[in-house]
């Protein structure tokens, strides 16, 4: 198997004649941390006789980062390829990509500007994110199968911000259902402590500020999987962060602000969101896996509004444009339980 479709392979959802449904990160072992769970709790016990019908496996998702995260979120050598002054028309259908590098710095400056004078509500280390999406995951038949973009729903999280280390990270409801999402511990783990991967409020607090050091610690902490560019991990954090996390002014300001330091961004002049909104764009491409990711923000407001993920270039694993993972945030709150949802 080559990189790139090793890549999808594990970033995606796993395919269906696995009897794993398409879902969205954080990882696969949210949806195999499930199916352990339903299987414990539905599995009878010693002596005991089995029921006649078992509990249905109701499947975590995943976020690309966002991702999602990701996620997240063309096909060319951007700083070098594109000329000064051209439009370029990409085959995806998604956007107008501005041809200078120059022009993504700016929209990012200014991002970051408004980001840091926009009011926040510090969120208690007892209280929950909840997040209202639209989300959707491609999906395949085999290993060896292009991914099929996968059908748009809603999605509510309720989201920890636990200080210590936790087993359920968040309370997700998605057709119809409510369900945990944990990751896979090993046995004996007290759970997952915040940080990159657990990103709460006190935890988004507590990074760099300069843009720059907070840049060198997000490659310290962002691993990349084989092949895949150590800039591009970086960016798809974080939009992971920004997307469906509330967190201080500073630290929003510094993200995008770091996320204009890094090689390949480009400035999308009629980006699209998942949702149907249209807006202004942020994009970048990982050239090694032709895997492209798409941030929308409202173009007067500049608002973040979602991200995609598609493919920059045909390949095995599908056509150019393909959409592989999308999100439009559709609201964000704080609030104090579990299901509870803000008041209009």
């Amino acid at each position: 198997m080559n990189d790139a479709h090793e890549k999808l392979a594990r970033l995606l959802p796993p395919p269906p004649e696995r009897d794993l449904p398409p879902g969205r990160h954080d990882h696969h072992k949210d949806r195999l941390m499930q199916l352990i769970d339903d299987d414990q709790t539905t599995a009878p016990a010693a002596g005991a006789s089995a029921p006649a019908v078992s509990a249905p496996v109701r499947p975590t998702r995943r976020r690309l980062p966002r991702p999602a995260l990701w996620l997240p979120v063309a096909a060319l050598t951007l700083a070098g390829a594109l000329t000064a002054g051209l439009v370029t028309h990409l085959d995806s259908g998604y956007g107008v990509e501005s041809s200078r590098a120059e022009n993504a710095v700016v929209l990012l400056d200014r991002i970051a500007d408004v980001a840091a004078k926009t009011e926040v509500t510090p969120v208690r280390d007892d209280q929950l994110v909840y997040v209202r999406m639209l989300t959707a995951g491609a999906e395949a038949k085999d290993q060896d199968s292009p991914w099929v973009p996968g059908e748009l729903h809603e999605l509510e999280e309720w989201v920890s911000q636990e200080p210590g280390p936790v087993k359920q990270l968040a309370l997700s409801y998605e057709e119809g259902d409510y369900y945990p999402r944990r990751e896979l511990l090993p046995p004996g783990s007290p759970g997952t402590p915040a940080g990159i991967d657990r990103p709460t409020y006190k935890w988004l607090a507590s990074l760099p500020t300069d843009p720059d050091d907070l840049l060198a610690e997000l490659y310290r902490l962002s691993k990349p999987m084989d092949g895949e560019e150590k800039a591009q991990v970086v960016f798809d954090r974080i939009g992971e962060l920004v997307g469906t996390t509330v967190m201080p002014p500073e630290t929003a300001a510094a993200l995008y602000a770091a996320a204009a330091k890094l090689p390949g961004v480009t400035r999308i002049e009629d980006a699209v969101d998942p949702a149907g909104r249209h807006g202004i764009g942020i994009r970048r491409v990982d050239e090694r896996l032709s895997w492209a990711t798409e941030w929308v923000f409202d173009r007067d407001s500049l608002m973040y509004l979602g991200e995609r993920s598609y493919l920059a270039e045909s390949g095995p694993t599908g056509k150019k444009g393909t959409v592989l993972a999308e999100t439009a945030v559709l609201e964000r709150a704080i609030v104090d339980e579990y299901r509870e949802r803000p008041k209009a």
